[in-house]
């Protein structure tokens, strides 16, 4: 799928990106302040928002702020504004593994997003080049792996607190749409031991009344099996057993990187792929524009170019 595939004025005509770094809110509370990344176009008004959530993985620093720059950059690139938090889970912020809600800190990633919105005030104020530019109305989250399981709490997935015993529902309802990218899977028996023991938060996820709409992304070669005994089919829990409107993206040949978002070049990419990463970066715009713009034509002109050629490097399904 390449750009060529896409009508002319689809992607050929990028705008260009302003990045600013670090943007601090103020998180009463928390156990350091929110520190978030903000990448918007240059020109434009009434732009919508993703959140996006960065994964863990083995690197330093994609687990923050400073990650997913292949998404970031393209999505701002054409008319979203993009907003990365640093989560507490991220190994930039040195956090004593004490610390509560170590280690991966899951319920707070969801609060982050939650932050933001709170503070949309604060960031326009941070970078007054966006001004009265974002259109509040329509907002999105996207996150990666680990971010992939905050992002399902956001529109809906529920999971008991293995601390106390009661019910998490941290779904939001100024979030329209989400893209959930290699994401976790249902609990239970479909855990691997290490998953069970070491992220018991993981054992009790139900998607059932995961309701917003939302694309699924995932690997056939994405077996992540340190968490699940399931292999790759695990990775699409958030679409089959969620209600509601959702569609599957599945691509060929992509294991947990897919091609390699979480960053430009990176080592922890075992299937590095810059024309999959150029899938996965048109493709969940395309979708997200469409959700958020009804009548848009974006996602099924995309649909069409992924599955148009003689070598398709995935195919989609979707559900009401």
């Amino acid at each position: 799928m390449s750009e060529s595939t896409y009508p002319a004025d689809m992607f050929s005509s990028p705008t260009p990106v302003l990045s600013v770094s670090p943007v601090v809110l103020s998180a009463p509370g928390r156990a350091v302040d929110l520190e978030v990344r903000v990448s918007a176009p240059v020109t434009g008004g009434d732009l919508p928002v993703i959140l996006l959530s960065h994964g863990q993985g083995y690197s330093n620093n994609l687990s923050s702020l400073n990650g997913y720059a292949p998404l970031a950059n393209f999505w701002a690139a054409h008319g979203f504004v993009v907003i990365q938090p640093t989560h507490l889970s991220s190994r930039t912020l040195s956090l004593d593994p004490g610390t509560p809600g170590a280690p991966l800190h899951w319920r707070s990633r969801a609060e982050d997003m939650q932050r933001i919105l709170d503070q949309l005030d604060a960031i326009e104020a941070a970078v007054p080049q966006l001004l009265g530019r974002l259109d509040r109305s329509k907002v999105a989250v996207a996150g990666h792996s680990m971010g992939g399981h905050t992002a399902s709490l956001l529109l809906g997935a529920r999971l008991t607190d293995p601390h106390d015993g009661t019910e998490v529902n941290l779904a939001e309802p100024r979030i329209k749409a989400g893209v959930l990218l290699a994401a976790p899977g249902r609990g239970g028996d479909a855990l691997s031991e290490f998953a069970a023991e070491n992220y018991s938060f993981f054992l009790t996820t139900d998607f059932s009344e995961m309701t917003t709409p939302t694309l699924v992304v995932a690997g056939d070669q994405d077996a992540s099996a340190h968490l699940t005994v399931r292999g790759p089919d695990w990775h699409t829990d958030p679409y089959v057993l969620s209600p509601g409107r959702k569609s599957l993206l599945t691509l060929f040949e992509a294991e947990h990187g897919l091609g390699g978002i979480s960053g430009y070049d990176v080592a922890e990419t075992t299937d590095e792929n810059p024309e999959r990463v150029a899938a996965v970066q048109r493709l969940t715009w395309a979708y997200l524009r469409t959700e958020l713009y009804p009548g848009d034509s974006a996602w099924q002109t995309a649909c069409d170019a992924l599955t148009g050629g003689p070598n398709p490097l995935g195919r989609v399904e979707s559900k009401s």
